[in-house]
Formats: structure tokens, sequence, C-alpha cells
């Protein structure tokens, strides 16, 4: 058995809860209808944060969330992650960020096993084509 992260963002905005789950090298994040997680609400910037993903140790990675566009400036409100503001800051799970009012998302990782079946694990098969012709005339 092999454990995978499942890297996930539940945002709560204007329009309800949505689950993002997260696997991309980065993603823009605001009101801007060009962001990857747009957020309802007339409180949020246009490009309020952007999330990166880092490389970690064997083969993981985690995600850092930046205040703003990555080469641009920060957002107008800020950004709050589990009550204190930050410019960027390294996401653990179940970490709260604060987009502006009642505009906020958790942070989840969530692990699953999963099995690595090696190809002598199938069942080989063959079943002659002549078999599916006559059946399908039938």
């Amino acid at each position: 058995m092999v454990l995978d992260t499942k890297h996930v963002l539940i945002v709560e905005d204007d329009q309800g809860r949505k689950e993002h789950i997260l696997d991309a090298p980065m993603y823009s994040i605001g009101r801007d209808p060009n962001c990857d997680i747009r957020l309802a609400s007339q409180f949020v910037s246009r490009r309020h944060a952007t999330l990166v993903q880092l490389p970690g140790d064997d083969g993981d990675y985690q995600y850092r969330i930046v205040d703003g566009a990555p080469k641009g400036k920060p957002s107008s409100n800020g950004l709050l992650v589990n009550g204190r503001k930050v410019q960027a800051c390294d996401l653990n799970d179940r970490d709260e960020i604060m987009f502006g009012p009642k505009i906020h998302a958790t942070y989840h990782l969530q692990e699953q096993e999963s099995e690595q079946v090696r190809p002598q694990n199938y069942d080989q098969t063959i079943i002659p084509m002549e078999n599916w012709s006559n059946e399908s005339k039938g």
C-alpha cells in the first residue's frame, strides 16, 4: 500500500461552498473571471492571492499562499491565515484563510491508500475476435 496525499481547498463565498482539488503548479485566486479559483464577493481583489506549489521531500509537494499576484501588487484587503495577516505562508492541513468578510477557505491534506499494481498482477484473458462477431449477429 502507498499513501497518496490529495491537496484540497474548500472555499466559502457569496455563492456557497466549492471544493478545489489542487495539483497544478500555480493558481490565481480572486474575483477576476480569469482567476483559476474565482471568489464571488465585492470585498475581494481582482487578483487577491496566488497559490504556488513547492517541491518537498520524497516527490511530495506543498502549497504556499502569497498575497496578491506573484509579481504584482498585494491585494487591497490583505490576507489572513489562521487569524494572522501574512504576505506569504506555507500552508498546513486545516489552515483557515480569510480573504474578506464572509469569504474564507480551508486547506486540507487528505491521505488515501492506493495500491501499486504491477503488470504481472493483471489477469490476461484473450478472447478471439471471431467470438465477438458471432455473438453480435445472434
